[in-house]
């Protein structure tokens, strides 16, 4: 049965804590392996939409599937396809890895016969198996976090839930982490939730993001990086002409001045070549130009943009 069906398959999901709704409508599909990223603020409902698919609540209205199995109909063979990694993994720090895993296993009902080689495929598919003895207290942030994968994917599922999964590791371990996710998004599908852009980035193909409750863009990485055009130029110059005769200049909109660090930022017209005719004025009437780029949109920015013209379509 599973087979002829999408890995997720999301259909009008609304979910009502109370009076008031935390999610609506939201409806996305994953058809295969690869990482999605499930992107929002903090609050946007992206932990409702993501506690809904791993079946730890029961949404209010539409539907929710994994592999075929409807998680309220048939509950328990959709979550056989389901690996989940919260943000605090589940760890008994006072066992082995060996035990712990162990232990995991067995919970997801592995036949005692093939135990131990599921086990010791999952250490070393996630890079534990040379500390099989050792308390899982006694590991770093980073291997916990994979030993915490490890029991994600014991059972071999078609699909993996994350929640921040580099969350509170320092830089090498999250290369580490972010390098294991993007190998296991060639044997399964990976949703990761995160409420960080940069990880998004580092790992995702596709992104699915929610915002206010409501889903508000569902594309690939190159997507998203196009949908808003940078429109603010930062100029570095050591003989900066009168503000006056840059808000000249075909294009430019506004002109502000940080007299601390010496930079001016300008509003611009996207559609305008603008960093074209400042670096030939700025050669031609010798104003000492040692930077001019256009700057980045910040993420708070992608997600007011996104969820007011959603609402507005709406």
């Amino acid at each position: 049965m599973s087979e002829n069906y999408p890995i997720v398959l999301i259909k009008d999901l609304s979910h009502k804590y109370g009076k008031d709704w935390a999610i609506q409508n939201i409806g996305f599909e994953i058809a295969k392996n690869g990482i999605v990223g499930l992107l929002g603020s903090n609050g946007a409902g992206k932990s409702t939409t993501m506690n809904i698919l791993c079946g730890v609540i029961s949404q209010s209205k539409g539907s929710a599937s994994i592999a075929g199995y409807d998680l309220k109909s048939d509950p328990i063979e959709a979550k056989k396809q389901l690996g989940f990694l919260p943000q605090q993994a589940p760890l008994h720090l006072e066992l082995t890895v060996d035990e712990y895993l162990r232990h995991c296993a067995q919970l997801r009902q592995i036949p005692r016969n093939d135990l131990k080689q599921a086990v010791e495929k999952a250490k070393e598919y996630c890079g534990v198996a040379h500390f099989s003895k050792r308390l899982i207290g006694n590991l770093s942030g980073g291997y916990r976090q994979r030993v915490g994968i490890a029991q994600a994917i014991i059972h071999e599922p078609k699909l993996v839930v994350l929640d921040e999964p580099t969350n509170g590791l320092d830089p090498v371990q999250i290369t580490e982490v972010r390098s294991l996710i993007g190998d296991l998004g060639k044997k399964c599908a990976v949703l990761l939730s995160t409420h960080i852009l940069s990880e998004v980035k580092a790992t995702c193909e596709r992104i699915i993001m929610i915002e206010n409750g409501i889903g508000v863009f569902d594309g690939t990485m190159k997507e998203f990086n196009n949908l808003i055009t940078p429109n603010k130029l930062v100029v570095k110059m050591n003989a900066a002409p009168d503000y006056k005769e840059l808000e000249a200049i075909e294009g430019v909109e506004a002109v502000e001045l940080n007299e601390l660090e010496n930079v001016m930022y300008l509003r611009v017209d996207p559609d305008k070549n603008v960093g074209h005719s400042i670096i030939e004025l700025g050669v031609k009437n010798s104003w000492g130009l040692s930077e001019v780029h256009l700057e980045k949109v910040s993420l708070d920015s992608v997600f007011a943009k996104l969820s007011n013209r959603e609402l507005k379509s709406q």
